[in-house]
């Protein structure tokens, strides 16, 4: 018997999942506790309308991450910071700043979880990188100065 889970059962499947189970396990199991629904001509035609949307919106948001992307990509920021008299600041750049200042510039909205960079402690330029989507990166260069 084909089935949709209703949510995540151990050994069957994950939330939203089409699967073949027993009949017995069906019936006496996964309706009684309303883990899934019999799919049936209206529940799968539910499901498929939900899978088209869901596969939509994947593609906006790649669509999106993309033209951001290119936004991005060989940009260049400069952040003022205060060092020493060898050039060593006093701190450190951190992913925070870097986030709000190429916010700032590009009007984007970066989160700076997104952000890997080395670790910034002297003037100088660093490259820098933000992850968009799951294949989807851009590159840009922060300048300290002084």
């Amino acid at each position: 018997m084909k089935v949709i889970l209703l949510q995540d059962v151990k050994g069957q499947g994950k939330k939203g999942e089409l699967v073949n189970v027993s009949d017995g396990y069906a019936r006496n199991f996964l309706f009684p506790k309303n883990l899934a629904k019999e799919a049936n001509a209206p529940a799968m035609a539910e499901f498929n309308s939900k899978a088209a949307a869901a596969t939509f919106h994947y593609e906006q948001d790649k669509a999106a991450a993309k033209a951001l992307a290119e936004k991005i990509e060989g940009a260049k920021i400069e952040i003022k910071a205060k060092a020493g008299a060898n050039g060593k600041l006093f701190g450190s750049i951190t992913s925070k700043e870097i986030a709000a200042e190429l916010n700032s510039k590009l009007g984007t909205s970066i989160d700076k979880k997104k952000l890997t960079v080395a670790d910034i402690k002297n003037y100088g330029e660093y490259t820098a990188t933000v992850k968009l989507f799951t294949d989807i990166s851009a590159t840009f260069t922060v300048a300290v100065i002084a």
